[in-house]
């Protein structure tokens, strides 16, 4: 390669390719210099991995990739454009708004509003026409850096004492950006594309909620507008009928309907099991207790309450307090025989556990371990608390108190790759028996800010990636998303109407045993310390639960659902042999249940219906007289007449666990 002017600069292009350019040339212009196609698909642009404006001046040597409409980033632009023109279009209708803050977020957007009056239902529909109005004028997104005071000022003297507020919160090193869009301009780090009109007409506004400002409660109370983006209307409506879909699997509608569970306001954030769904949550706990026996796992229970020692040595005090239930451990006056306790009458602090792993360091740590020992396994249904807010609350889907379906592996470095395969080959089985077989799998790899010197992230990252490729398992690599302790690999699963869902993790960690002091005895004689590998499969039984009644329509498979069978006759004089059907059902393991009511049999197949029972056995005269039944599957019409011996028989073995 020639040698490069003063004013020159390399720039190497996503195939490795290297072209010289002059200082400060943009994107726009790169794009402009391989193809007008090309110029006019782009918007926006990744310099050494930073996504940044087209028009961003590139002063040094970089690595770039033009982002168009195509790339998994263009999603990401169009919802943050979409919540600028949001808020630009309620302040043309609605002058005496504030804007604070409106981010982009998965599937969409939202922005918050401070105003004396909610916004009506027509104020929505007003709103997204005068989006559509911006959008078809094209207006460029414009980016200026404004000195601190002169940005402060501006604001202020507009009455945007929230956005005032925010810049002056900032670091003081840290420069103030403000973008345009024709006469609106707002505060924002960017990046934007070219132009409003660059959207396109793929969104809508969804609806309205309250929320605090900052989310702090003790603040005032905003109105928060959430909308959905997409790339094109194909795209918009695919997912809205996702929505639509997803309204009618709600967990929580089908926990009511086939009288699983239920929630209410004295235990927030935690769930009443009823017999019906504590079935369900036994089935599962019971299928992962054998899977995991079988892989070599110990199981073991842990204390739920424990001193704050253990979690400020672990580091969870420190990082992790604010989200901890803290309970004072109250030492009594013993002086007199007086009952009241002071409320100074404390020396010490306890709390609830946010998770099991700092516990199961202190189970490795009993007796003396070799390394002949390792790898050791241990495994817990941990019941964990962690005091989210209430906002945040959300079914089975995001609770204070729920069951991790946690384990760790202590293993010696050696290792880490076989255990790894071992868990990743497990976890596969395991969603697959559940149901869920398209799996995302992700590397995370070392984040700017973490422990332990490079050499170890070197190897810690090549041993789960080549876990990972002796997996076969399809994977991409995440950089900068792994744990501050070391990387970690995730699974998401999609369920039946497209939805990701994160579940599974398994996170390699070399600071754990460091910081808890946890050895083993080496081949040398010497202590060492164990590599800790954290994982859990499901991640936490209820939320599961949830994602699985939604996925399936609450039609579960058969050796999961609460009620297999339901008997019922069609008549009163076919009572008895109804009775003789359901205890010889009962005899063979099946869950039934018997409906003997003086109701008409159609009552009773919506009824059941309804409930989503999967199989019921209708008797009458007939059946009674030829031992027979008749048998009806949930969501067809259809019904075949076998004999009771024989209808059973083949139910039992449908009804057998995957193991």
């Amino acid at each position: 390669m020639e040698q490069l002017g003063t004013n020159n600069m390399n720039i190497t292009f996503p195939d490795g390719s290297i072209r010289e350019f002059s200082s400060g040339v943009t994107g726009m212009e790169i794009a402009e210099s391989i193809s007008k196609s090309l110029a006019k698909a782009s918007i926006a642009i990744r310099i050494n991995g930073k996504l940044s404006d087209l028009l961003e001046p590139i002063n040094t040597d970089a690595s770039i990739k033009i982002i168009t409409r195509k790339d998994d980033e263009a999603l990401e632009l169009i919802r943050h454009d979409c919540a600028h023109v949001m808020a630009q279009a309620v302040q043309k209708l609605f002058p005496e708004t504030q804007v604070t803050i409106g981010p982009n977020i998965e599937d969409g957007f939202f922005y918050d509003f401070a105003r004396t009056e909610p916004f009506s239902t027509e104020d929505i529909e007003a709103i997204e026409k005068e989006m559509r109005l911006i959008i078809k004028r094209g207006e460029a997104f414009k980016a200026e850096i404004w000195e601190r005071d002169k940005a402060i000022t501006y604001f202020k003297d507009k009455g945007e004492t929230y956005k005032a507020e925010l810049i002056e919160d900032l670091p003081d090193n840290e420069d103030i950006k403000v973008y345009s869009q024709g006469d609106w301009l707002d505060l924002c780090r960017g990046p934007h594309m070219p132009t409003t009109g660059h959207i396109g007409t793929g969104f809508k506004l969804l609806k309205i909620a309250g929320a605090y400002w900052r989310g702090d409660s003790s603040k005032e109370m905003l109105t928060r507008i959430y909308g959905t983006a997409w790339r094109d209307d194909k795209e918009l409506k695919a997912y809205l009928m996702q929505l639509e879909e997803a309204e009618k699997r709600d967990h929580r509608k089908l926990g009511t309907e086939m009288a699983l569970f239920h929630f209410q306001q004295e235990a927030q954030g935690s769930v009443f099991w009823h017999p019906r769904g504590f079935i369900i949550y036994n089935q599962m706990e019971a299928y992962l207790r054998r899977r995991l026996k079988s892989s070599g796992y110990n199981e073991i229970k842990t204390p739920q309450l424990i001193d704050n020692k253990l979690w400020e040595a672990s580091g969870h005090w420190g990082k992790y307090r604010e989200n901890m239930f803290v309970v004072p451990d109250v030492i009594p006056n013993t002086d007199d025989n007086s009952s009241i306790i002071s409320e100074h009458a404390f020396d010490k602090l306890m709390a609830l556990k946010p998770m099991n792993c700092p516990a199961h360091v202190q189970i490795f740590k009993q007796g003396t371990k070799s390394y002949r020992d390792l790898p050791v396994r241990f495994a817990e249904f941990g019941c964990c608390h962690r005091n989210e807010p209430h906002g945040a609350l959300h079914g089975l889907m995001r609770l204070r108190q729920f069951t991790q379906d946690d384990a760790h592996i202590f293993c010696h470095e050696d290792q880490i790759t076989n255990e790894s395969v071992a868990f990743c080959d497990l976890l596969k089985t395991i969603y697959s028996d559940l149901g869920f077989n398209d799996v995302a799998v992700s590397l995370s790899l070392r984040p700017e800010m973490r422990v332990g010197d490079d050499d170890l992230w070197d190897k810690a990252e090549k041993d789960l990636r080549d876990a990972l490729k002796q997996t076969g398992l399809k994977f991409k690599e995440d950089i900068g998303e792994g744990a501050f302790y070391g990387p970690k690999i995730d699974y998401k699963i999609r369920d039946a109407i497209g939805r990701i869902w994160q579940c599974g993790t398994l996170q390699l960690d070399f600071n754990l045993p460091e910081r808890l002091d946890a050895s083993y005895i080496g081949k040398d004689g010497n202590k060492h310390r164990p590599v800790l590998l954290h994982h859990a499969i499901l991640g936490s039984l209820e939320r599961f639960i949830g994602v699985m009644l939604e996925s399936y329509a609450g039609k579960l498979p058969l050796w999961i659902t609460p009620v297999q069978c339901v008997v019922a006759t069609i008549t009163s004089s076919a009572d008895k042999y109804a009775q003789q059907v359901y205890q010889a059902l009962k005899d063979s393991g099946i869950r039934a249940e018997l409906d003997i009511r003086n109701e008409k049999i159609n009552y009773k197949v919506r009824e059941h219906s309804h409930t989503k029972v999967p199989v019921m056995f209708v008797v009458g005269e007939r059946e009674a007289k030829d031992s027979t039944v008749a048998i009806r599957r949930l969501g067809s019409k259809d019904q075949n007449i076998e004999s009771f011996e024989s209808a059973i028989e083949t139910l039992a073995e449908q009804c057998k666990p995957p193991y």
